[in-house]
């Protein structure tokens, strides 16, 4: 027997080909997990210790607004050639390309001497960090079947969430016992670390000597994408194709709300409801854990639904229309008479929006063939780049002249809206 069978995945109780046999698969998903607990971790970082940082470096709100869009517009910009960089190099060496990138631009913000070098620090950091985000989706396409998938996504995408539960805590434990540069080189340390497993471990399942014959084709069963022709011209197949724009602006739209909580949640803790940054600590990890949660709910029940017949794209969009219906409570955060009770209410929608983001981005999987998923993650994901980049901005202004409620108000009508777009533009790949 080899030593990889004794690893167990979930939901893998039922018959079937790959059952009773090697499961190295899994092993996979755990090297993505952590890769992504350290990107968030990464990325976290710096809204944990904003007010620290701004007082130290004499930055305004406005001026930490122009940090984030600097990293949003690299990451952005990047995920357009990210997607396409690793179709071209392979899941294994982009990956490691990407984790290095990031890791090191993550370890120079502890240099950071102003408004300009920290944005600078934060932009190369944007270009490395998408990278996670194409290579990954890639290496579910080429080690799970369609009806894993969207639970592998949504457990690997829980590592972000789990970052950004981990994160409070730990950045504010750092921070009060060492300097705040230091947290910067702790963290980016993390993924030079990171990478030695995984160019040891990670090669495609049909080479890999750990995987069995009834796992490959167990890995292979029910994967009618890969047989599709793929055009010459990659770009123009991606761009033609009605899927991709409904994706990207769906990611537009929606996503925004991901970011506020990333970058603006911790300092509206700290600037409007006054807590410390120890108390920020205590309990801003409850909105990132629910996070978590929909993670692995979302993907989940969409793998429910295919079980009893739901076409995989169809029970996606189930997901999304229950998330939709949650996200209009986001307005009741401001005017929540404590913090606790802000924190619980934040928490439910940081849980609808994750539900909401794995279904989103496994419909990917389900309609474009796996030479193109890369590429067409990428462009996705630049609509989630370039709408966070265009909120942040937008918040900056807001709650300096106005106060938080305006964010808040208009983060519960992104999701219902983009919800009846999607209805709307439904292609016909996606329906039951």
């Amino acid at each position: 027997m080899k030593s990889a069978e004794v690893l167990q995945p979930p939901g893998t109780g039922e018959k079937g080909a790959g059952q009773g046999h090697s499961h190295f698969r899994w092993v996979i998903v755990a090297l993505l997990f952590v890769s992504t607990v350290i990107n968030y971790l990464d990325r976290q970082n710096l809204s944990i210790l904003a007010r620290t940082i701004q007082d130290d470096l004499r930055i305004s709100d406005i001026e930490y607004s122009y940090v984030v869009q600097a990293f949003l517009l690299a990451y952005t910009l990047t995920y357009i050639f990210a997607g396409r960089l690793t179709d071209r190099l392979g899941t294994r060496l982009s990956m490691a390309c990407f984790v290095v990138w990031w890791s090191v631009a993550d370890m120079l913000t502890s240099l950071s001497r102003g408004l300009m070098s920290l944005g600078m620090f934060r932009f190369l950091l944007g270009i490395g960090e998408p990278g996670n985000y194409t290579a990954a989706p890639k290496a579910v396409s080429e080690w799970f079947p369609p009806k894993e998938r969207a639970l592998v996504i949504g457990i690997y995408t829980a590592g972000a969430t789990l970052g950004a539960t981990i994160a409070p805590p730990l950045i504010a434990y750092l921070a009060a016992h060492f300097h705040w540069r230091a947290v910067f080189l702790a963290t980016g340390s993390l993924g030079l670390l990171w990478v030695i497993p995984w160019l040891l471990i990670y090669r495609k399942p049909e080479e890999h000597p750990r995987v069995s014959a009834e796992e490959l084709a167990y890995i292979r069963s029910g994967a009618q994408q890969a047989a599709e022709p793929v055009a010459a011209h990659p770009w123009r197949e991606v761009l033609r194709r009605k899927e991709t724009w409904l994706l990207m602006t769906g990611r537009l739209v929606t996503d925004p709300v991901w970011y506020f909580y990333l970058f603006w949640f911790p300092k509206y803790l700290t600037d409007a409801r006054h807590m410390t940054l120890a108390e920020v600590g205590r309990i801003a990890w409850l909105v990132y854990l629910a996070a978590d949660i929909g993670c692995i709910f979302g993907g989940w029940l969409s793998g429910w639904f295919i079980r009893r017949g739901v076409a995989p794209a169809t029970s996606r969009l189930y997901v999304m229309a229950i998330a939709a219906v949650l996200l209009p409570l986001s307005p009741l955060i401001y005017s929540a008479p404590t913090p606790l009770m802000a924190v619980m209410i934040a928490s439910v929608a940081a849980f609808a929006h994750l539900s909401w983001q794995i279904s989103l981005s496994t419909i990917i999987l389900d309609v474009f063939p796996k030479p193109l998923l890369g590429t067409v993650f990428g462009v996705v994901a630049a609509g989630s780049g370039l709408g966070g980049m265009l909120s942040a901005n937008l918040i900056g202004r807001a709650i300096t002249s106005w106060s938080y409620a305006p964010v808040f108000l208009a983060m519960g009508f992104l999701h219902p809206a983009a919800f009846v777009m999607l209805q709307l533009m439904k292609p016909k790949k996606t329906r039951a």
